[in-house]
């Protein structure tokens, strides 16, 4: 028995389906939690043990303060001892701003902003000089040096090639006292009501001195005052001219070109960042992309007419102002709006698009009149634009967006820093260069920096880079090796943005925590579990207790104490099954036990599916790493694509093949990444994608809704024959919008009531009894059960239930073969697993019709799933390829891809070292091959 000081105990946990459980989690140890899914694992982890940490910690604010934070309900469980400050890494953690970055989350970026802030050397982006930077001593000690004996000039530059006529800058120059100035390199005597052309550029000093250089006391301290004003007038810079010579020459106190005299503010850590005013690209405001109008979005078809809707955004002809305008512009050009667009003449398209401001007659020859219009028109692609930018309503924006393309900024480059932060450099690299190198070559470029910096460089970088490897090399340890720094954080998958956050909690070197992580080995691949799992060691070596929910197998060996939830999923899961060491679980009689020892398995099918001959093939993929790819997809095959992690999987079929066949079949405005051409698209006739982005997550979401199976059953409801004398129509069956629904709780079920600085209370509506619509609606029944009845049933009752009726039936029963059979349709989405969740996405995705010819892109279904769960959804996805279809599968997981009938392996490695073909055919054929990696962990799955 374990002893209390070193355990975390929980007596009676309840939450979700937990069933009254009790159960000790060993302290500073790796501990993991398995079973299938849905059998109440996160709710052990985050539902209870993470809720309560997060609860006690809240508790030790003041009454005041927490009534700002909201409180945090207390978990269903009797008590928990043992418990240290509680850190919980999710897989949907991630900022989705496009100002977030792997830079700013790992913290990366900010050293790097003080490195070249303190360390950079500036160079002048006119000139590629070297910038200097002097103090006033320093000034007057070069001037005196260089013009001993000599007449010069002091001026203060005060306008650097500007337009305007600058009388008022005139007028207040000499207010102040001074007589002269240099215009345009003339120097003039100050007039009264002197000004020059508004419409040129022009370069403006006040001259402040006039002055022979000597040797003298009285020019040393005249030439400090002088130096003082112009530092004053001009910005901290100023200019000496030889009056014989004329040869110019700049100072300043700021860094500044020796040749041009552009100075650049002195460096400080937010010159380089993109989310302040200071370093971000003033066009871009630092996202490193515009929107810009995509002409072709606008005019979609050149040979329709503006009155036949040609003009996307303003549809066909109606009476309105707009098209009012347009009828002036055709009298003015001489068109009609029923020509086709692609005959309007350019002026004319010029001033409909970019807008106009002007007034023309037009002489009626019939009447003899003379007509005067006014043309007062903003033009479409302005008024897309001002939407775009102005508007504070989302789907205006949404709507302005569908006719703008995104593409990288101009005038950074996608660098998202203005011009002068680029031009610090370190080693003959600015900061804009090392965050678009992957973190293998940007780790291998600092460890051989201090040898290329100065003494006084290194004596300031020192701790900085110290820093800064740090951080690299726990990025390498968890595997994310082939990531940039600048990579937007909305772009990583839910386990790249996990062991991110997991190497920052690294980097932290916290002790005495408690780690809960939700499956970190997504989208990882074999060949770097062993990095992971050895960083999950790290952090309890140092004195961590990790608490890790899993499925994959090489975890749970390694795991210092295993749970094992179950037996089943949903209301018959929700109890520890097992629990101690691997060894020890190994010894019992539950599912997880039996596939970890073997004695089940999911079976390696006895020969591989031939396919039905055509290929859909694609050539010259060549976005973001891929190396000029060209493949084959055999069709009614199960596909499956692998290689380590940032290898191009996604940039060839999500990036590359998805948006060619979206656009093709759907008309998908999603831009695929550059290819050559693609072959073989007469073959299939639809494509369905199914990713990792989450379903729904508010409490009136769920199976039903998600499915859009409840619209079915909603119609169903309104054909009764009661129904049907009362008139009601499918928004009376809708919990979502008032008439049916119980006006009390509005359609939840639940009456929430405030507590001010105590977590609010959820109570069942006295009026429904938290059955969702009021009286009348559940009146109306169908084989005895009305529309409530219906969504408490679980999915295998309504299988039964709905099983004369096909297309409800249909669609229940892909959520019964999904192994979802136990959740209730109306089951909140809030409260469903990851698991659950990914699988209700996938139903709602193979319940449509298939055709014989669809291609199903998957995109790593088995995430949340455990082996059990996996056997049953590949019997689903085999079904359909039986049937015909082709079904392609992005994957890591073993199981699956010794089920493959094809596999196409991306390698070597990830980021730059990937991006190639290396292996492809039969997993047989693929086991073969000596340099993919993955052919040496399949191996032992086909033995």
């Amino acid at each position: 028995m374990l002893k209390t000081e070193e355990t975390i105990e929980i007596i009676g946990a309840r939450a979700h389906n937990l069933k009254n459980i009790d159960v000790i989690i060993p302290r500073e140890k790796l501990v993991v939690i398995t079973g299938v899914s849905g059998s109440g694992k996160s709710s052990l982890a985050f539902d209870t043990i993470y809720a309560e940490g997060q609860r006690r910690y809240i508790e030790t604010f003041s009454a005041y303060a927490r009534q700002f934070l909201g409180g945090l309900e207390r978990p269903d469980v009797d008590k928990i001892d043992g418990l240290s400050p509680v850190i919980a890494i999710e897989q949907k953690t991630t900022s989705k701003s496009p100002r977030s970055t792997v830079g700013t989350i790992t913290e990366i970026y900010d050293f790097l902003r003080l490195l070249y802030a303190r360390a950079g050397d500036a160079y002048s982006y006119n000139t590629g000089e070297k910038m200097v930077s002097y103090s006033d001593e320093q000034i007057k000690e070069l001037i005196l040096q260089n013009f001993n004996g000599k007449r010069i000039n002091i001026l203060a530059p005060v306008v650097r090639s500007r337009k305007g006529h600058y009388r008022e800058l005139f007028e207040q120059i000499a207010k102040q006292g001074f007589l002269k100035v240099r215009v345009d390199g003339a120097i003039r005597d100050l007039d009264f009501g002197m000004k020059v052309d508004r419409y040129k550029t022009h370069d403006i000093e006040i001259v402040i001195d006039r002055m022979a250089i000597d040797t003298t006391e009285d020019t040393d301290k005249r030439l400090n005052e002088s130096i003082k004003t112009a530092m004053y007038h001009g910005d901290d810079i100023l200019m000496v001219i030889e009056q014989e010579s004329q040869e110019v020459r700049y100072f300043s106190r700021n860094l500044m070109c020796p040749s041009t005299g552009i100075s650049y503010p002195n460096p400080e850590p937010n010159n380089f960042s993109f989310n302040s005013p200071k370093g971000a690209c003033e066009n871009c405001n630092g996202l490193g992309v515009v929107n810009e109008i995509n002409l072709k979005k606008i005019v979609p078809n050149p040979k329709l007419s503006i009155k036949a809707g040609g003009f996307a955004p303003l549809g066909e002809m109606k009476s309105s102002w707009i098209f009012k305008q347009l009828e002036i512009i055709a009298q003015k050009y001489d068109f009609k709006l029923s020509d086709p667009i692609e005959t309007i003449p350019k002026e004319a398209m010029d001033m409909i698009l970019n807008g106009g401001n002007e007034k023309f007659s037009v002489v009626s020859k019939i009447m003899g009149i003379t007509k005067d219009y006014k043309i007062d028109f903003e033009g479409i692609s302005n008024f897309i634009k001002n939407q775009y930018e102005e508007s504070n309503t989302a789907s205006l924006k949404r709507w302005a967006k569908e006719f703008m393309d995104e593409n990288d900024c101009p005038v950074c480059d996608g660098s998202r820093l203005r011009k002068e932060s680029l031009y610090f450099k370190i080693d003959d690299k600015n900061i804009g260069e090392l965050v678009h190198m992957d973190i293998n070559e940007l780790f291998d470029w600092f460890n051989d920096l201090p040898e290329k910096l100065s003494e006084k460089q290194n004596a300031i970088a020192v701790e900085v880079i110290k820093e800064i490897e740090a951080r690299l090399q726990f990025l390498l340890d968890v595997g994310l090796n082939y990531l940039t720094l600048n990579r937007s954080s909305k772009s990583l998958s839910g386990g790249e943005a996990q062991r991110i956050r997991l190497a920052t909690q690294i980097g932290s070197q916290l002790v005495g925590v408690l780690y809960i992580l939700d499956e970190p080995s997504i989208g990882l691949h074999q060949r770097d579990n062993e990095r992971l799992i050895k960083s999950l060691e790290n952090l309890r070596d140092i004195g961590n207790s990790v608490i890790v929910v899993e499925h994959d197998k090489d975890m749970i060996e390694r795991a210092d104490y295993v749970i094992d939830i179950g037996p089943k999923a949903g209301r018959f899961g929700g109890k520890i099954i097992s629990e101690g060491t691997p060894k020890e679980l190994l010894k019992e009689n539950t599912m997880t036990a039996q596939y970890m020892s073997g004695k089940m398995k999911i079976e390696v099918p006895s020969e591989r599916r031939k396919g039905n001959g055509n290929v859909l093939k694609l050539s010259g993929a060549t976005g973001n790493n891929l190396k000029n790819v060209t493949v084959e997809f055999p069709l009614g095959q199960m596909i499956c694509v692998t290689g380590v992690s940032g290898s191009g999987k996604s940039t060839l079929i999500n990036g590359t093949l998805y948006p060619i066949l979206n656009a093709h079949f759907f008309n998908g405005v999603k831009k695929p990444q550059p290819y050559k051409k693609i072959e073989g698209l007469e073959h299939i006739d639809k494509v369905i994608e199914i990713d990792q982005s989450p379903i729904g997550r508010t409490p009136r979401s769920n199976p039903a809704t998600y499915t859009d199976v409840f619209s079915e059953i909603r119609k169903l409801y309104t054909m009764t024959p009661e129904a049907m004398i009362r008139g009601y129509k499918a928004g009376r069956f809708s919990f979502n919008v008032s008439g049916g629904r119980c006006d009390t709780c509005e359609g939840s079920g639940v009456r929430t009531i405030e507590m001010s600085f105590l977590p609010d209370v959820y109570v069942e509506c006295e009026t429904c009894q938290g059955k969702r619509f009021n009286r009348e609606t559940l009146e109306i029944r169908y084989k005895g059960k009305s529309i409530s009845d219906v969504l408490n049933m679980t999915v295998d009752e309504a299988v039964d239930f709905f099983e004369n009726i096909p297309k409800i039936y249909r669609k229940v029963k892909t959520i019964q073969d999904v192994g979802l059979g136990y959740i209730t349709l109306g089951q909140q989405s809030t409260t469903l697993s990851g698991g659950e969740a990914q699988r209700i996405k996938l139903a709602s995705e193979l319940s449509k019709k298939d055709t014989g010819n669809t291609f199903y892109i998957l995109d790593e279904p088995t995430t949340g799933l455990h082996f059990e769960d996996i056997r049953v959804l590949m019997g689903v996805l085999n079904e359909l390829v039986d049937r015909g279809n082709t079904i392609l599968i992005i994957e890591h997981n073993l199981d699956v891809v010794k089920l493959a009938d094809y596999v196409i392996d991306i390698g070597y490695e990830g980021g730059k070292g990937g991006g190639q073909l290396i292996a492809k055919g039969t997993p047989e054929e693929i086991v073969k091959n000596k340099k993919s990696y993955t052919a040496q962990f399949l191996k032992k799955e086909l033995i």
